[in-house]
């Protein structure tokens, strides 16, 4: 079974790492899917999010069924048209429950045929987002329990507005 993991994923965090690689152990073939949110302005550009990631998934040995893939339009379209039939999606709170129900049901509307299931993050990460990691690192603090150590210095150098 072929399933997309989509997400902003700005930056990627170590509950997002956590989710693909129980999803890996799970599923054939996980496809992460770089996606825009309308209502999120992005640190990095798509990608730049999908070579962070690639980047992650090196430095924890590759997981040989892990592809990042960057997506436009609607997330159920980009499933359907990479070959996957379900889409995994993180839950760390009953809040984050209430909004991916609504984009399931949303998506269940467009394809019947596409399938949301959810992975619930471990307690560790069940505070964890990509916007708290902004936070901290906008104010200089240490980002290193929240993040895979080998975008840390990417993470930074964008907080302060350094370019490559």
């Amino acid at each position: 079974m072929k399933v997309c993991y989509p997400g902003t994923f700005d930056p990627i965090t170590k509950g997002h790492l956590d989710i693909i690689e129980r999803a890996s152990k799970q599923f054939d073939e996980v496809v992460v899917l770089v996606m825009s949110n309308p209502n999120k302005k992005s640190l990095f550009s798509k990608d730049e999010r999908k070579e962070l990631i690639e980047n992650t998934l090196e430095e924890v040995g590759g997981l040989q069924n892990v592809k990042v893939v960057v997506g436009e339009g609607l997330t159920v379209e980009m499933a359907k048209e990479l070959g996957a039939t379900a889409l995994i999606r993180g839950i760390r709170a009953v809040s984050d429950y209430e909004y991916e129900l609504q984009q399931a049901t949303a998506n269940m509307a467009l394809d019947e045929n596409i399938e949301t299931i959810f992975m619930i993050a471990k307690p560790k990460y069940s505070f964890l987002s990509s916007s708290i990691v902004k936070e901290i690192a906008h104010y200089d603090g240490d980002i290193s329990e929240f993040i895979p150590s080998c975008i840390i210095d990417d993470v930074m150098k964008k907080m302060n507005g350094e370019t490559e």
